[in-house]
């Protein structure tokens, strides 16, 4: 990237330093980022980072993992067959490497009154997930299933033994949501696959009684489309 362009993305990114690698599942690999800019940011639980990747001004988005405020940000990439830009950064990211991303931002947080929280997506949903559900207390009421390429892609997510995990191809995601039937009254947070959200949202609504602004969505991706970032 020109040297030029310094000034003008100081303005636009934060910068910071990858410090930290290591798969955290079989197509997921964290990646920890470390920065005096960085510090004492205001991330809440779901939030998301953009982060230029690859030589150009190629943008992609990624939910924190987790956030240190004395400066450093985790979080996890997945890697895919056809993998884009973002992936390819994530696959060969090392150590040494400087890094430029947005602050944290968007709607799909945590909303930690809530009486229920159910949890469902896929994988490029469960980082998000993650960090909401490390920020909840241990005796909060928690459910809901998330759908893998297989089991060895289940990130480690606190109270995730709470969770259904599903293994794509056996039973349907939405499927297992009107099997687990969630009573209305809580929070569902939806996210992943753009068509399997909204219908998941629908049998929410529809079907469980679930008022429309209790369910938040985030749909992440589509096929044959690179993201919806």
């Amino acid at each position: 990237m020109p040297a030029l362009l310094d000034p003008v993305l100081d303005l636009l990114t934060l910068r910071g330093t990858v410090t930290a690698t290591e798969p955290i599942a079989a197509r997921m690999r964290r990646l920890r980022i470390e920065g005096d800019t960085l510090a004492g940011l205001t991330v809440r639980p779901g939030q998301q980072v953009r982060v230029l990747v690859g030589s150009g001004l190629t943008r992609r988005t990624y939910s924190v993992w987790r956030y240190e405020p004395a400066g450093a940000v985790e979080l996890c990439v997945l890697d895919h067959p056809g993998a884009g830009p973002g992936a390819r950064w994530g696959r060969t990211a090392e150590v040494g490497d400087h890094v430029r991303l947005s602050r944290p931002e968007g709607s799909f947080v945590l909303r930690p009154d809530a009486t229920h929280h159910f949890f469902t997506g896929d994988e490029t949903a469960a980082v998000a997930f993650g960090a909401m559900l490390a920020s909840l207390p241990a005796g909060t009421r928690v459910s809901g299933c998330v759908e893998t390429e297989s089991p060895t892609d289940r990130l480690p997510l606190v109270h995730g033994d709470r969770l259904d995990w599903l293994v794509r191809g056996d039973t349907p995601l939405l499927a297992s949501v009107r099997r687990l039937a969630p009573p209305p009254g809580g929070v569902a947070y939806v996210a992943g696959e753009a068509r399997t959200v909204q219908a998941v949202k629908q049998a929410l609504v529809r079907e469980a009684g679930w008022d429309r602004r209790s369910v938040l969505t985030k749909p992440f991706w589509a096929p044959g489309k690179r993201g919806l970032e």
